[in-house]
């Protein structure tokens, strides 16, 4: 459903008058639209431009050289709709990079074997050779990065509804990927799903529980018409949960927002319900939209002391940082880390000033009053610093200015501080999807006509809504 144009600039006028640390002459709304249309079109343009073309393996980060993410795939794969929706791209351009995807995937060696294989009972391993499309290295089996994947997949099979061959084909190809996958597979004795299995050791001992990105998993393999998974794998799963107040704020708590983010780049949880969130009166996008506030008021409140945080500069999540060392802040012993999983939340806080834009990108649609204004100010604030050909670099630290520590990833930057020198697939997929939603919401429209995905919330127990 297109936002009306009205709405929006209400929404961002009320933004720029009551912004607690309001500075004169801020952007217009049509400059924040202006500006949201540059960093959709430049973050697009990495999976575009980035993406082997042979193959559709996206890597996990440029311009360092790495391995491909299977779960950046995922992204990507809605990302070429959005590109031809945009006029970035063509229809057909993008029908032949996503089939081109589908066909390499499908036909990649899946099999038990340690080496020369792809994945194993229709799951990905999480890193792939970005060239031949084998495991990394000795990385798992994914499940969550196989079901982001999936996701995409899924999205490509609703939106190519042509009657050309090419479109017929993505529609057939990427049914029999989601067929394929043995979700019942990684059920482990607890009813919990597993994160993933070696070749070498077998499953992972760590599994799902607690409110995080797992949501589209669970949703997956409860959909799935071949190998789901039973109901009380849901029900497992959500009593898990930690419901508390943050800032002000009470939601299921997860610290790092893309656990808030991933699983609602694909689905449209307004207005739908399972039993837990009935029980609390809410759904998970309200659960969402708080724990984005509950980070801008953390931010605002600044106990930690660090440089630049603010009403206009906030945004923690898993992302690259400067390096693994403390050194003293205020007069305070604090931790740096290289890439970490950051967050605030009632169940942790793990900060140590880094700040990543996909934060605020990927939840847009949850709280566009704030992230808009906030993604506007950074790069007004940190100009060609902290932006770059691609949108905004991973992630900057202003605080981080000691010259004599070697940095694992990035650089110093005059009147910025500590900035990566990467741009991660994994947060750049949210920053372009999450924008088209909050736009349009071509990815849950999508998706809400996927059999598969409304027979997995069905199974959830979710009602209400555009469900009903």
């Amino acid at each position: 459903m297109r936002t009306p144009a009205l709405f929006l600039t209400l929404i961002l006028t009320f933004a720029a008058c009551t912004s607690p640390s309001t500075p004169p002459q801020r952007p217009t709304p049509t400059e924040h639209q202006a500006f949201l249309d540059s960093l959709q079109e430049r973050t697009f343009n990495f999976f575009w431009e980035r993406t082997n073309p042979a193959n559709g393996l996206v890597p996990d980060r440029w311009p360092t050289p790495s391995f491909s993410s299977v779960a950046a795939i995922g992204f990507a794969l809605p990302g070429y709709a959005v590109g031809a929706e945009r006029g970035w791209i063509s229809r057909a351009q993008a029908a032949e990079r996503t089939l081109t995807t589908l066909r390499f995937l499908w036909s990649a060696p899946q099999g038990p074997a340690p080496t020369g294989i792809t994945g194993h009972q229709g799951f990905f391993y999480h890193f792939l050779d970005m060239q031949t499309g084998l495991r990394f290295q000795t990385v798992e089996l994914s499940t969550i990065d196989t079901a982001l994947l999936i996701a995409g997949v899924l999205f490509a099979q609703q939106y190519f509804d042509g009657a050309g061959a090419d479109e017929a084909d993505i529609r057939a190809v990427a049914d029999s990927l989601y067929r394929r996958v043995e979700w019942a597979a990684m059920v482990r004795p607890s009813g919990r799903l597993g994160m993933g299995w070696h070749p070498e050791t077998g499953y992972i001992a760590s599994e799902w529980h607690g409110y995080d990105e797992s949501i589209i998993l669970h949703i997956l393999a409860l959909g799935s018409p071949t190998h789901p998974v039973q109901p009380s794998v849901w029900s497992i799963y959500t009593s898990t949960y930690r419901w508390g107040d943050y800032y002000g704020q009470q939601h299921v708590g997860f610290a790092p927002l893309f656990g808030h983010q991933y699983s609602h780049i694909f689905i449209d949880f307004r207005g739908i319900q399972d039993e837990y969130m009935r029980g609390r009166g809410i759904d998970y996008f309200e659960n969402s939209r708080r724990a984005t506030l509950a980070q801008r008021a953390y931010a605002i409140a600044n106990p930690m002391g660090w440089t630049g945080y603010g009403a206009d500069a906030w945004g923690l999540t898993a992302s690259d940082g400067p390096a693994d060392i403390t050194r003293t802040v205020n007069g305070q012993e604090r931790r740096f880390w290289t890439y970490s999983a950051r967050g605030t939340s009632h169940t942790e806080t793990r900060d140590d000033g880094t700040l990543a834009p996909t934060a605020l990108g990927g939840s847009i649609p949850f709280a566009p009053e704030v992230t808009i204004p906030a993604l506007h100010a950074i790069r007004e604030r940190y100009g060609a610093g902290v932006w770059g050909e691609y949108g905004f670099w991973d992630s900057f630290n202003p605080t981080f200015t000691w010259t004599d520590v070697p940095l694992r990833h990035g650089r110093l930057v005059p009147d910025v501080g500590w900035v990566d020198g990467d741009y991660l697939g994994i947060d750049q997929g949210p920053i372009v999807l999450m924008i088209e939603n909050y736009r349009s919401g071509l990815i849950w429209e999508e998706l809400k006509q996927s059999p598969y995905i409304v027979e997995g919330l069905r199974r959830a127990g979710f009602t209400g809504g555009w469900l009903n």
